[in-house]
């Protein structure tokens, strides 16, 4: 289902697919903090298995990485992807990733809803799942703008510094999104 990898263009960010040029933007997105925190990534990667892992996402079918640019300055801000497909059921998931620069500017919540309405209205998707830390409000906020509808928490989901964080379910479906 997603063997086209488009770019979509917004007023703030263009969307499209990652290539192996933006690794240092990923090196740098990964080597923050806090964005560790707000996506609960514990590992580290090297450049090379970075520059191995975005030479390979063009071939993939059963998801969808693209890179947010940010039309403002031209650069790396992200990615949002696509994946877990389920075809039978219509299904996938969801998640974005922003660096620091990119972060409280709007740039996520368009992002965000390109990448839905391409789920739904090109891909033909009925639904489109995400998890979020409960120590992140603001992302909540902005899936909730887009849509997104609070469906549960997977309690105790993430360990994070020592303390124990619930993980919550959100998702949009496609008769929420034509509304």
């Amino acid at each position: 289902m997603f063997t086209h990898k488009p770019t979509l263009t917004g007023e703030r960010v263009i969307l499209r697919p990652v290539t192996v040029d933006d690794v240092p933007g990923l090196a740098a997105m990964l080597a923050d903090p806090e964005g560790g925190r707000l996506t609960g990534t514990h590992a580290t990667f090297t450049d090379d298995q970075l520059r191995a892992w975005y030479a390979t996402r063009g071939e993939q079918t059963d998801r969808l990485d693209l890179a947010i640019v940010d039309r403002e300055t031209g650069s790396y801000a992200g990615e949002v992807v696509l994946n877990d497909l389920d075809e039978m059921n219509l299904a996938c998931g969801f998640r974005i990733s922003l660096g620091p620069a990119a972060r409280g500017r709007g740039l996520g919540t368009e992002a965000t809803r390109l990448i839905v309405a391409y789920a739904i209205e090109k891909v033909g998707l009925h639904r489109v799942e995400l998890e979020v830390y409960a120590f992140n409000p603001r992302a909540q906020a902005v899936y909730e703008r887009v849509g997104f509808v609070r469906e549960g928490v997977r309690r105790d989901a993430l360990c994070w510094d020592g303390r124990w964080v619930d993980a919550i379910t959100m998702s949009i479906l496609s008769t929420e999104w034509r509304r």
